[in-house]
C-alpha cells in the first residue's frame, strides 16, 4: 500500500467516526407522561381543590347543625303534645315546617354553588397551561423530542419505565 492509500484509508476512517458521532447525538429520544396521574396529584394538592373541600365541609356542618336543631323542635313539640299543651306544640310544629323549608332551600342553593365550583376545577384552563409548560420544560431538561401520554393507550404498545417522565412533571409541579 503506498502513503497515499494509508492516509485516505485514515481519512475515511477517521471521518466515518466523527459522522457517527455526530448522527448518534441526533437520536431522538421519547418520553411518555401518566396525565392522569398528574392530574390527580395537582388537584389533590391545589389551593382551588382545598378551597372546594373547605366549602363542603363547611356547608356540611351547617346542615348538620339545622337537622340538629330541627330534631331539638320536634322533640319538644312531641313533649308539649304529651303534656297536653296544643297550642305551644302547634306553633312548635309551625317553626319546624318553616325551619325545615330554609334548610331544603339552603341545601339546594349550596349543592348547586359546589357543583358549579367542582365543574370550574375539571374544565380549568389553568390547568393544562401549566401542564404543558412543565412537560416543555421536563422534556428540554432531560433531552426528549418527544412526550406521548399514556392514556392515548392505542398510540402507546409498550414502553420502558426509564422514559416514563410523569414523576419528573409532578415534581416540576411542585406537587
Amino acid at each position: 500500500m503506498n502513503k497515499n492509500t494509508k492516509i485516505f484509508l485514515i481519512s475515511a476512517v477517521l471521518a466515518s467516526l466523527f459522522t457517527t458521532g455526530a448522527f448518534a447525538q441526533q437520536i431522538t429520544r421519547f418520553g411518555v407522561v401518566d396525565t392522569a396521574r398528574v392530574y390527580q396529584a395537582y388537584f389533590r394538592n391545589s389551593a382551588p381543590v382545598r378551597h372546594y373541600e373547605s366549602k363542603k365541609s363547611e356547608f356540611q356542618n351547617e346542615i348538620t347543625k339545622r337537622t340538629e336543631e330541627i330534631q331539638k323542635l320536634k322533640q319538644q313539640a312531641a313533649e308539649y303534645k304529651n303534656s297536653g299543651n296544643e297550642s305551644a306544640a302547634i306553633k312548635l310544629d309551625a317553626d319546624i315546617v318553616r325551619k325545615t323549608d330554609a334548610l331544603t332551600e339552603y341545601t339546594n342553593a349550596k349543592n348547586r354553588e359546589l357543583e358549579s365550583i367542582k365543574n370550574n376545577l375539571q374544565n380549568s384552563d389553568s390547568f393544562y397551561k401549566k401542564l404543558y409548560s412543565t412537560l416543555e420544560n421536563v422534556a428540554e431538561n432531560e433531552g426528549f423530542s418527544l412526550i406521548l401520554s399514556l392514556q392515548q393507550a392505542n398510540g402507546v404498545l409498550w414502553y420502558s419505565s426509564s422514559v416514563d417522565v410523569t414523576d419528573k412533571v409532578i415534581s416540576a409541579l411542585g406537587l
